[in-house]
């Protein structure tokens, strides 16, 4: 080799190499639920929206528009904003669809079917799961046995449509990060995961689980992780949640380098405020932990 071409060679070892985020940022449809109406107007502007803060990625909530989960029409405009904005469909966050726990087997599995046409509707848009509830009712083990029987059915259903069933704590024993991740596991299906929520621990109106301890205990499963924010000082940090302790448990302890969402609920910011604090914040602890790599 000349020596211009070792030159050439070593200038190009000492290149450096850009290293891909530790992880990357969506925006949850629920930050905007004091602005968005529910007739499905709004929820196509909803990939503009959130290029408009300059994030790439969305999580829908069902509820936006709620009688269009099979109108192939509102559908495919809804994909042709998306792509036109350069925008990626993560995932649909299903609510009042019955409870997938419910002692009623007959009830159970229509709250189960409920399902179906969400996790078409998924698909149809390239996301990559559904979030649900976990919800039942009677005894700590009833309520285990019920849970996995409707969670395991509506899994076996979803394989065969490529997507994802995840489940957030939000409220009742799904709060309850011990109770949902042994859910998780007995449903035992790879198409089972977990939504950890950073701020749904509230179990009941007199007990709170750790959120720290039961973010640890879901992240094993996780297919999503929820940044929820409610409000914020005048450092800029969220004052519920220590973040930095949060995203050490997720992205450095569990090894989470997908996507994280904001969903901010606050009142004393206005939700455009609440989500650019969410999103600078997420984005200084993501640099903070990228330099101490």
């Amino acid at each position: 080799m000349s020596l211009a071409n070792s030159a050439s060679a070593a200038s190009t070892l000492l290149v450096p190499v850009a290293r891909e985020p530790l992880f990357t940022i969506s925006l949850a449809e629920w930050s905007l639920h004091r602005t968005f109406s529910r007739d499905g107007k709004d929820n196509l502007e909803f990939p503009k929206k959130a290029k408009s803060y300059g994030i790439d990625a969305i999580e829908y909530v069902n509820s936006f528009f709620k009688d269009k989960a099979r109108d192939e029409a509102y559908l495919k405009e809804l994909d042709q904003r998306c792509k036109g904005e350069g925008v990626q469909s993560v995932l649909i966050m299903v609510d009042g669809e019955g409870e997938l726990g419910h002692p009623d087997k007959q009830k159970r599995a229509q709250a189960v079917e409920n399902h179906h046409k969400w996790v078409e509707c998924a698909k149809r848009l390239g996301c990559h799961s559904i979030r649900v509830n976990a919800q039942s009712s009677g005894s700590w083990a009833e309520q285990t046995k019920l849970a996995v029987d409707g969670l395991r059915r509506l899994c076996e259903f979803a394989d065969g449509h490529g997507i994802n069933v995840i489940v957030e704590n939000h409220g009742g024993l799904s709060s309850n990060g011990k109770w949902l991740s042994t859910v998780l596991a007995m449903v035992d299906h790879p198409r089972m995961g977990a939504l950890p929520d950073f701020g749904n621990f509230r179990v009941s109106k007199d007990e709170t689980y750790d959120r720290y301890i039961g973010t640890s205990e879901l992240m094993p499963f996780a297919k999503g992780v929820s940044a929820k924010s409610h409000d914020f000082d005048e450092q800029g940090n969220e004052t519920g949640t220590d973040y930095r302790k949060m995203l050490k448990i997720c992205v450095m302890d569990h090894g989470w380098r997908g996507r994280i969402g904001i969903e901010y609920e606050g009142g004393r910011l206005s939700e455009d405020e609440g989500i650019k604090a969410t999103h600078k914040l997420l984005v200084q602890c993501r640099d903070e932990m990228a330099a101490q790599r």
